[in-house]
């Protein structure tokens, strides 16, 4: 598969500023459903009479579904049309929303978080497939920096949105008001979608009736768009899916017993399967959902490594924090979801400015932002080391966790910027799926893990300690994710020459 592609024609798209609003609002609504849901297990717990194993599935029921469907829904963006993807994915968050607002019982409740984590896994890949395939060069660069902000925003007001709405409302109708307040967000996107994305987002990508519309992905990345009617690859999806599925239970799931690991090795098996079917399936003149060559990019192989490891540690720090700040100071929920506001919304300015810098400064900006985060972090291990040993506040942990959102924003998207600049447009949304595929399955395992071993210094030393560790094992992960990074700019330095 060759690598090189025609560029998108700046006429493709005849209102960008319509676009990017387009795709990034559905976005900033599905994701606020993974920051703000812990915030309201307690007044769930309360309303629905709901024990530990229940809550426990309203968290994680959803991350399976959506780390389960992302690469899935990648392609069929790719093969059936990304705005058709994308609003089916937006009607079913939608309705997952209002069966959650309305839910009697703790089972129904579950049931529509999982009709939300489909929906949230099927729009997902198609903002950045249409980015993909909409933008070029700096442009993209800026928009996925959009992206990034939107991630950003969400982690930060989520938590805040939730818990003021419980406060305002009370427990039992306020958890509810924090899944209903998506349907108006929905319902706009929906009628945002129809007017704004391009007529080519509508259609499968062999349409010969598509208006005549040009885009960079019509003509790119060989026959395999020509082949797309047919070529859905329904054995690669059943696969991959049941594999990741598989793979994420046991991390997602461990206080079941010892005999959930099982389950992993079965999915590492279904995943090998998985891989002889694409081999074969291309053997025979089809195209796969996942091309297997795109591997054999480096920049999108090791940009994917990298970024899944990078999360493995990452997403553990608020959890750490949060426990830290309740658990350890004994102060609120609220104020413990503050603490990360000045983080998040510094993430949010960083991942703007650095959209508009990435083509031009390259892999060195990300591994800039992981040094970055890297000193925060150890500024926080600091904060609370003092604060145990000489009394200092440990309020400063907004200043040091402020530098490690702004290291967060020079990482996540210039790294998915650099990763998906060589993918063929007839594959991006694939492989926007994979990217993100392995944020999720990195999340699993770093919450697992790291989590894990941070509770159980908390049983024995304390919070002061466990924190510290907590930290320091999030350093390490990034450190690993960083040296997978400069491998790769080494690498591309050697091209060069």
């Amino acid at each position: 598969m060759s690598n090189s592609h025609p560029p998108a024609s700046d006429t493709a798209v005849p209102d960008r500023k319509g676009l990017l609003p387009t795709l990034l609002i559905p976005a900033f609504v599905s994701l606020l459903a993974v920051s703000s849901v812990n915030v309201i297990l307690p007044a769930v717990s309360q309303d629905l009479g709901a024990g530990t194993a229940g809550l426990q599935l309203v968290v994680s029921g959803y991350a399976l579904v959506f780390g389960v469907v992302l690469v899935p829904a990648g392609r069929a963006g790719d093969v059936m049309g990304r705005g058709r993807i994308f609003v089916i994915g937006m009607l079913l968050f939608g309705g997952g929303s209002l069966a959650s607002g309305l839910a009697p019982d703790v089972v129904t409740l579950n049931l529509a978080r999982l009709v939300m984590g489909i929906g949230s896994g099927l729009l997902n890949p198609q903002v950045a497939g249409m980015i993909q395939q909409y933008y070029i060069g700096e442009a993209r660069g800026r928009a996925f920096g959009a992206f990034g902000a939107v991630i950003g925003v969400s982690v930060a007001v989520g938590p805040v949105i939730s818990g003021g709405l419980i406060g305002w409302l009370g427990d039992d109708r306020g958890w509810r008001a924090s899944f209903l307040i998506n349907i108006p967000f929905v319902l706009l996107g929906i009628w945002a979608a129809r007017r704004c994305l391009p007529a080519s987002s509508w259609h499968r990508q062999d349409d010969p009736g598509r208006d005549g519309e040009h885009d960079g992905g019509e003509t790119g990345g060989g026959g395999a768009s020509r082949r797309s009617r047919i070529d859905l690859d329904p054995v690669g999806m059943v696969l991959l899916a049941t594999g990741t599925l598989l793979v994420m239970i046991p991390f997602m799931e461990v206080s079941a017993g010892a005999w959930v690991w099982g389950l992993g090795a079965v999915g590492i098996g279904v995943i090998g399967a998985w891989v002889a079917w694409e081999r074969r399936y291309r053997a025979r003149g089809g195209a796969p959902m996942v091309d297997l060559s795109l591997l054999a990019i480096p920049s999108f192989a090791y940009g994917s490594l990298a970024i899944a490891v990078y999360f493995l540690g990452y997403t553990s720090v608020w959890i750490i924090v949060a426990q830290y700040v309740q658990a350890g100071l004994g102060s609120t929920a609220l104020a413990s979801g503050l603490v990360g506001v000045p983080a998040a919304l510094a993430g949010s300015v960083a991942a703007a400015v650095a959209g508009r810098r990435v083509i031009r400064v390259g892999r060195v900006m990300v591994l800039g932002g992981m040094a970055v985060g890297m000193a925060g972090l150890l500024a926080s291990i600091g904060i609370i080391h003092m604060h145990s040993h000489a009394g200092w506040s440990p309020w400063w942990l907004t200043l040091t966790l402020l530098v490690l959102g702004v290291g967060q924003g020079l990482v996540v998207s210039p790294n998915q910027t650099l990763s998906l600049a060589d993918v063929p447009l007839d594959y991006a949304g694939a492989a926007g799926g994979i990217l993100q595929t392995g944020e999720r399955i990195g999340t699993s395992i770093g919450i697992a893990a790291i989590t894990g071993l941070t509770f159980r210094i908390s049983r024995s030393s304390g919070w002061d300690a466990a924190a510290q560790a907590g930290l320091l094992a999030v350093v390490c992960a990034i450190a690993v994710s960083a040296a997978v990074a400069a491998i790769d700019l080494r690498l591309a330095a050697r091209r060069r020459r």
